[in-house]
């Protein structure tokens, strides 16, 4: 399937967790990197005026930025894309699309949705979701094995952990303390 966008390998999700250090994350990706800003919690207003914040730093960086929400938000806010789960029309007027999954069936629905990219979570324990059951380096690869969409591996990544599972299926990674630490 052809790429709209070449699709960044190291990606930085945003939460309200990581708020207040992450600018100096920004600062820590290369050029080329992806940036998913989800901040769900926060207030719509509040939310807008951060994203904008965000993506002015994004730009001068080189630095992709998706919107976790609905495709005509990422559009009226001039995201690079989307990140969101379903297909909608909209989708193709955007430069990249990036969905979150947790199983097989989520893969497939990812790619009937012409996904760019899927982030497989959680693969080792994380913060984010203390306690959550992962899926580890053999489920994560069992995953993938047979996947007709792009997988990003989410959930304790770390650059050292990505070169472990790459072979495993792993065409990309995310992470939100790896970049904040």
């Amino acid at each position: 399937m052809p790429r709209r966008q070449p699709v960044p390998t190291l990606w930085l999700m945003t939460d309200e967790r990581s708020d207040a250090s992450l600018r100096a994350a920004i600062l820590r990706l290369p050029r080329g990197a992806g940036i998913i800003f989800r901040h769900y919690a926060t207030p719509p207003a509040d939310r807008r005026r951060r994203f904008e914040e965000v993506r002015a730093l994004a730009q001068r960086r080189g630095l992709l930025l998706l919107l976790a929400g609905s495709p005509r938000e990422a559009i009226a806010w001039r995201a690079d894309g989307w990140h969101g789960s379903g297909a909608h029309r909209l989708q193709r007027r955007l430069r990249l699309r990036t969905t979150p999954a947790h199983s097989r069936t989520d893969l497939i629905a990812a790619a009937r949705a012409r996904a760019d990219l899927a982030f497989l979570s959680p693969v080792f324990a994380t913060r984010s979701h203390p306690g959550a059951a992962t899926l580890g380096p053999i489920r994560f690869g069992l995953l993938t094995r047979d996947a007709t969409v792009r997988i990003g591996a989410l959930g304790g990544m770390t650059r050292r952990r990505y070169r472990r599972i790459k072979p495993l299926g792993a065409t990309a990674w995310a992470a939100i303390d790896a970049w904040s630490a």
